[in-house]
């Protein structure tokens, strides 16, 4: 124990809890575990590095990635990330920040996630948002979830096959372990079947019915007359959204939608193969109580200075269990401070200059690639904004492998034999014409 001066256990406390637990060392306690799985011999660890030597050898790791450019959307975008965002999270402030129960040694943390759900609400048109989510298909999940508990007696929840198939896929497990079920709208010429969704809602148990914004086709669906037909019926609409395409599309809110939920991701947060990302959550006012995790309000102290506290905390830790809405744990607060950050700088100008650019890009890129003749349009005139799908004429797997040679990631299959593209603000017109002359060769 000496080697290791760090450890709070002095030599004395050691021998009193085996004393206590009726063991005489501390090889004692492994002594149901068979000898031959026991490791004798000495680490093979590295020698010691210089600081210098330590920057070396990791470089040398970095070099042997693949660096690829991202012409592939599907849920995962590769915006712009101003340098100053990972500056100010990396602070130690931040960075090491623990979930605010004490609000008057946690103010800085609390007014940043008050920032947050205030710019989420900005952005959706709802009327409250609470502190983060995991991600985008974990909140469509839990939106599911609250769907049943804000209406009577009504039990199924729609799910567009439009939305993205991981959206779909964490639905479907969360809905299975809580008794919810599901049935699905189909896909009617790239969009959500508005027919079938009707008359589903006909048969009086709907709960509530998700369907994207902007969907894996990467068309910008019309949801003109969704929100009357299902709130006729009594049910919840819940809209899953790419928040950046909010900048410059249609709000929730101006949808007639009750919930709003998606990823964050698209807010600046890098690509970083797969995560962390930030899910975000906003409904209506009347559904406050339903919603999962948790709201940082604004108040005043005993001496009448504005201040901030935990108004609502819907969790189980808080709660009684069976009154629960969630057991989410942690509210992803340094990602949320991440989109918090990158939205206060952006503003609306400058979302709408990063929707306006990737859509300029991923036009220019459509229409390049269909001109090389090895591909179809597959859902001609419908909208979209920085994603698109485009029917192969020629083999996927050899498109891909001629792209992936080039340095370009893109070309995702999607289950109808369509590909996908996406091209955001920081695609270039030299890489656009690079990549269609690869296409060329294939």
């Amino acid at each position: 124990m000496a080697t290791f001066q760090y450890f709070p256990h002095t030599e004395d406390d050691v021998r009193a809890m085996l004393s206590r637990i009726g063991v005489g060392s501390m090889d004692d306690l492994y002594s149901d575990v068979p000898k031959d799985y026991i490791f004798k011999g000495e680490y093979d660890l590295p020698d010691s590095m210089s600081e210098q030597e330590v920057r070396d050898f990791f470089q040398s790791l970095d070099a042997k990635d693949v660096k690829l450019k991202v012409f592939a959307g599907q849920g995962a975008y590769d915006h712009y990330t101003p340098a100053v965002v990972p500056y100010i999270i990396s602070r130690s402030e931040f960075l090491t920040a623990y979930t605010p129960y004490q609000a008057e040694i946690s103010q800085g943390t609390l007014r940043y996630i008050f920032e947050y759900q205030s710019m989420i609400c900005a952005l959706t048109g709802m009327d409250v948002s609470n502190a983060s989510m995991y991600d985008g298909p974990t909140a469509a999940a839990e939106a599911v979830k609250m769907a049943p508990s804000c209406t009577k007696k009504k039990t199924r929840v729609l799910v567009s096959k439009t939305l993205l198939p991981n959206v779909i896929k964490t639905i479907e497990t969360y809905a299975k372990y809580h008794g919810i079920p599901l049935d699905y709208l189909p896909v009617m010429d790239g969009h959500t079947c508005p027919h079938h969704m009707k008359a589903e809602l006909s048969k009086g148990d709907v709960a509530g019915v998700i369907v994207p914004s902007v969907n894996r086709f990467g068309i910008v669906e019309d949801l003109t007359g969704f929100a009357d037909a299902i709130h006729e019926e009594g049910g919840i609409f819940i809209e899953y959204c790419d928040p950046s395409a909010l900048g410059v599309l249609k709000t929730p809110a101006e949808w007639g939608a009750d919930i709003a939920v998606g990823d964050g991701q698209s807010l600046g947060i890098p690509m970083t193969f797969g995560g962390p990302y930030v899910g975000f959550m906003a409904c209506k006012k009347e559904y406050l109580r339903k919603l999962p995790g948790r709201i940082v309000g604004e108040t005043r102290d005993t001496e009448g200075r504005r201040c901030f506290c935990l108004t609502l905390q819907a969790r189980e830790q808080h709660i009684r269990r069976e009154k629960a809405t969630s057991n989410i744990c942690s509210n992803e607060s340094l990602m949320a401070l991440f989109v918090t950050v990158y939205m206060s700088l952006m503003g609306p100008e400058g979302l709408k200059e990063v929707n306006e650019r990737s859509c300029a890009a991923a036009h220019y890129l459509h229409d390049e690639l269909l001109n090389t003749g090895k591909f179809e349009e597959a859902f001609p005139g419908q909208p979209f904004l920085k994603e698109f799908a485009l029917k192969p004429l020629v083999p996927v797997d050899k498109l891909q492998a001629k792209l992936l040679e080039g340095g370009f990631f893109g070309a995702l299959p999607t289950e109808e034999g369509y590909v996908t593209f996406c091209a955001t603000e920081k695609r270039t017109k030299a890489e656009i014409d690079a990549l269609v002359a690869l296409v060329k060769e294939a």
